[in-house]
Formats: C-alpha cells, structure tokens, sequence
C-alpha cells in the first residue's frame, strides 16, 4: 500500500509550484510572450510546462508548506525576481518605441498616432512601427529561446528560497536609464540628418523670404526622414543583437 505523508506532498507541490511562480511572473512581463494580446492561458499553460521541464534540474526545493508564512513569503520572492527580470529584457522594446517617438516627432508624424494595445495607449506611428520591426527581428534572431535560457539560468544563479540582492534593484533603476541612451543612439542618425535640414530650411527661408516654410518644409523634412529610416534598417539586427545581449546580461546581473 502506498503511503504519502504530508511533509511528501508539500515537498512535491513545492518542487513544481515554488519555479512556476517564478517563471510565470517573467512570462508576465517579459516582452513578446508578456503581450496583452496573448491569451492568459496561453502564459499559464506555458509557465507550467516550463516549470515541469526545469525542476528536474534544480536542488531540492525548501522543506516548507506552500500555504505557510514561510512558504507564501517564499512565492512573493519568486515574484519579485521574476518581474525584475522580465522588466529588464521588455525595456529594450522601450528604447526602439522611445527612438521612434523622437523620430516621428522630428519628422512631423507626432500627430499620427494609433492606438497600441500592448501599452494600452495612443503611440506614434513610427513608434509602433519600430516596436514591430525589432520584435520580428527578436524572433529572428531566436531571442525566445535566448531569454527562455536565461531565465532556466537564473534557478542556479539564484536557487529558490534565496531573495535577490539589495544591488539587483539598483541594478534595474539603473537599467531602465538604459532606456533614453539607446533610444537616442538609435534616433541619432534621423535627428542629425532632420537638424541638418532644418537648418538649412531656415537659411532658405531667410534667404527668400517669399517661401512658405510649412509648404515645403514639411514634405521635406518626411521624405528625408523616411529616406534615413529605410538607410538605417539594415542595421537594426546588429542593433538589437547587442541590446539583447547587455539586457540578458544585466537580467542575470540582478540576481548576483
């Protein structure tokens, strides 16, 4: 007869519940997998094959019932390592959809906006074309798998029932600024070439006074910017590849 004792099951449910936790609050903020538009039991469904999938991996999980204080203080530390882990590796996204915003502002689409449901709100047309470009470029370049990776890595960086450094949310502070320099040195080549030819716009309207500035600057100033932009894209892969690699690297950054 096949007895199970309490102390058997706890150490069971602990064993597949305790790296689901973890793995589903990366899911849940983690960019591409975390969009809104995928279905909540897709992530569930998801986080739990995962989970099955690296627990055999693991040490032994703590002895503690789920439901005990211990336990539930646990769950919230697995939470909290993987939100800040999933946040990091999203904000690369948000420096590709801050440098289009420059762009689109600069170019005189800032009024072109629609709305993007993956941050439930009005973003500029360029903006969300940029976030569309570099997620299909992140597929391409097999950064689900690369993230997925890193995130089976965090278990032994960072077993379970340890609490993430005091450093590691400094860490993320510090990474989120990350966000501004990288969506400035990807909107550079656009805004010089757009500054050049404002500057020179304002020459010629000096110049000949009888110019209508807004009748020709306008088309000017989008077909450049355009003109820059399709210049730019092949580039972009290398672009993200390196993003993608310091996001990575400062994720796992967190948990040391």
């Amino acid at each position: 007869m096949l007895n199970i004792t309490s102390a058997q099951l706890d150490l069971w449910l602990a064993t597949l519940m305790f790296p689901m936790v973890r793995v589903l609050a990366f899911i849940s903020s983690s960019p591409i997998i975390g969009n809104k538009q995928v279905p909540k039991r897709v992530k569930v469904g998801l986080a739990i094959l995962l989970a099955i999938v690296i627990a055999p991996t693991l040490n032994p999980m703590p002895a503690v019932a789920i439901g005990s204080p211990q336990g539930l203080l646990i769950v919230v530390q697995q939470i909290i390592i993987g939100t800040a882990m999933g946040l990091t590796l999203r904000m690369i996204f948000n420096a590709f959809e801050m440098a289009g915003e420059l762009a689109g502002l600069q170019m005189g689409l800032g009024f072109a906006s629609f709305y993007d449901p993956q941050n439930a709100s009005y973003s500029p047309v360029i903006a969300q074309w940029l976030g569309i470009t570099a997620s299909l470029a992140f597929l391409a370049l097999n950064g689900h798998l690369i993230i997925i990776s890193a995130l089976a890595e965090s278990f032994h960086t960072l077993p379970v029932g340890e609490m993430m450094p005091a450093k590691g949310y400094y860490s993320v502070a510090a990474w989120g600024g990350n966000i501004f320099s990288y969506g400035v040195q990807i909107a550079l080549p656009i805004l010089a070439a757009l500054l050049i030819t404002n500057l020179a716009l304002g020459i010629l309207t000096r110049a000949a006074q009888q110019l209508n500035p807004f009748a020709i600057g306008f088309p000017i100033t989008l077909g450049i910017g355009f003109f820059i932009l399709s210049f730019t894209l092949p580039y972009l892969p290398a672009l993200l590849e390196h993003v993608m690699q310091d996001s990575v690297d400062s994720a796992l950054s967190l948990l040391k």
